[in-house]
């Protein structure tokens, strides 16, 4: 097997959020293809399930758009919910026909399809929906080794240091046999270069080896390795939550750095509270009453202990709010703004007197009101239970509902971020005197 990959590349310090790269020049019309079927055995519509804010697939249709090397990318899927959210996420739709949609089915199958309807496509990246870690680098680099250097199919391999044992089967008089080693001299880790295995990310083909030789690897042949902490395969890591730790360290979130908010504006109604309001059994006036969580008040500490205004929002519309305002301000120290039906009207002229800009902004909405806030802010949340219009729009999905700790998972991503942002300049530091 060839291959041109050295460890020591992708071992340096690397700027995971590059600018934008123009894609090579080359006359090949190069498509990257993610599987997406509908129908999943261990969870359903697991392609579209929420992953640390995502949808799972969106991981990798970010990464393959903002590579800059494909001239189309695509989802292949059999399902409407998932067309929706490929579509959302700048995606072209490949329906699949019931023939490559069975349980049987093969990856190849569908791909042949793929092939088959899409005639100018020369070479197809498929890449597979369950590896949220994958960036933008890692496909340019691959890509490249077709390209460039002439290969015909490249795929992703990462290095493992796992001593292999012949399996024998309950009630058999064999014994076991090692694969990989020998037990008289065991190697220490560091010595052993170990071994290199498929991890399923990618696999780049070119159209004639799918079509006319049924193949996804063949002809000149090489491998693409990968670290393995971006080596996360859903598939296999069945602890959704470990998975979602691994991704907020390792994913990749977008071109830009990691923004670092200033300032940080929040609705009370639908996001610090559950948006129910309390009335009492007399109807008094001025007894109603609004519930706020601990857990949202310490996220609010959390953010103003590190130099993060924050500015809560409450509709004109809403009077129960407005009416408990003094209150709220008391009791988190924060500003209490009343907006009107766009919020941005109201929100622009605080943003230009603070000197700042919407990447320096962080923003939580959970209705179609706060659309544009959501589209405009560096960093930009709704609570779990937000309709599907804020939801499409946020950059981060809670897991917790309005009023229930939306707040303090959104302040923690913030400060993620933040984190983040001082890890990439120290960084750039090391590589700068280096």
């Amino acid at each position: 097997m060839a291959s041109s990959r050295k460890r020591n590349a992708l071992g340096d310090a690397r700027d995971m959020t590059a600018s934008k790269q123009p894609r090579l020049d080359h006359k090949e019309h190069v498509a990257a293809l993610i599987l997406a079927r509908g129908g999943s055995k261990g969870i359903p519509l697991k392609n579209i399930k929420m992953l640390a804010g995502v949808p799972l697939i969106g991981w990798v249709l970010r990464a393959a758009v903002d590579s800059d090397m494909f001239d189309s990318v695509w989802v292949s899927t059999d399902h409407d919910e998932i067309e929706k959210v490929a579509k959302s996420w700048g995606a072209k739709v490949h329906r699949r026909s019931p023939q490559v949609s069975r349980d049987s089915s093969t990856s190849l199958e569908t791909i042949q399809e793929f092939a088959q309807l899409n005639p100018e496509v020369d070479v197809i990246c498929n890449i597979q929906a369950t590896s949220p870690c994958l960036h933008p680098f890692h496909v340019k680099e691959a890509l490249e080794m077709i390209t460039l250097q002439g290969f015909d199919s490249v795929f992703s391999v990462v290095r493992t240091h796992q001593f292999r044992w012949e399996e024998v089967k309950k009630g058999s008089e064999e014994l076991t046999k090692p694969f990989n080693l020998n037990p008289a001299k065991r190697p220490r880790r560091q010595d052993w270069a170990g071994e290199l295995c498929e991890n399923g990310s990618f696999y780049f083909t070119k159209r004639d080896l799918i079509v006319n030789k049924g193949l996804q690897q063949g002809g000149k042949l090489g491998y693409y390795e990968m670290l393995p902490q971006y080596s996360v395969d859903i598939d296999v890591d069945i602890d959704w939550p470990v998975a979602e730790q691994r991704v907020l360290r390792y994913g990749y979130f977008g071109r830009a750095t990691p923004e670092v908010v200033r300032l940080m504006f929040c609705n009370i109604s639908g996001c610090l509270t559950e948006g129910r309001i309390f009335l009492s059994v007399s109807g008094e006036e001025g007894a109603e009453m609004v519930s706020i969580n601990t857990k949202d008040m310490t996220g609010i500490r959390m953010l103003k202990k590190e130099d993060v205004e924050v500015v809560l929002l409450t509709s004109n519309e809403d009077p129960v709010t407005k009416m408990l305002s003094d209150k709220l301000a008391e009791r988190t120290g924060c500003k209490i703004l009343q907006v009107g039906e766009e919020p941005l009207n109201n929100l622009q002229s605080i943003i230009e007197k603070r000197r700042l800009d919407w990447k320096d902004v962080a923003y939580m909405g959970n209705d179609k009101a706060d659309v544009r806030c959501l589209n405009l802010a560096g960093l930009s949340a709704v609570p779990g239970d937000a309709p599907v219009v804020a939801i499409n729009a946020a950059k981060y999905t809670c897991h917790q509902v309005g009023g229930l700790g939306a707040v303090r998972e959104f302040a923690e991503h913030i400060l993620l971020q933040k984190e983040k942002a001082k890890a990439k300049v120290e960084q750039d530091g090391v590589g700068r005197r280096s």
